[in-house]
């Protein structure tokens, strides 16, 4: 790819290295906070940091365990959400550094900067994102990490 001259007539077809390295600080940050989330979801439902006798003695509240199961559960269903959202920021990281971060992967334009900076792993413009959307059945629609 060629990099944009300064010419307002040449329309950019890459975020020149400083706009990258702003990025990157970005996905950085929400990457260390989405590994402290994970932290915490993954300790929440494998009692790691349980250190009484809640498991040993016999109890008789199924209601409570009934809970204490669905909540554990649903916070494994968290983190499994949360590690596939850090592999989307990984693989942001890896765009930076080939130097293809913020083109659409469907249209080959540039994704704005303001929805870089909300979605740093977005993968495809707000344009390729609503053809997606309208073609898809709303009940086959799978977590896509561009919707965060």
């Amino acid at each position: 790819m060629k990099k944009a001259t300064g010419t307002p007539q040449m329309e950019k077809n890459r975020y020149s290295d400083e706009e990258l390295e702003e990025f990157k600080q970005i996905i950085l940050k929400k990457l260390d906070k989405a590994h402290n989330d994970l932290k915490l979801l993954t300790e929440s439902y494998t009692n790691g940091n349980e250190h009484d006798i809640s498991d040993t003695s016999p109890t008789f509240k199924v209601l409570e365990e009934g809970y204490q199961v669905f909540s554990k559960e649903e916070n494994s269903k968290f983190a499994a959400r949360q590690e596939k959202f850090i592999k989307s920021l990984e693989n942001a990281l890896i765009r930076i550094e080939n130097k293809t971060y913020g083109i659409c992967r469907v249209t080959g334009k540039l994704i704005p900067a303001d929805r870089l900076r909300s979605v740093p792993h977005a993968t495809l413009s707000i344009e390729a994102k609503r053809v997606q959307v309208a073609a898809a059945p709303v009940a086959s629609r799978p977590f896509d990490p561009d919707m965060e």
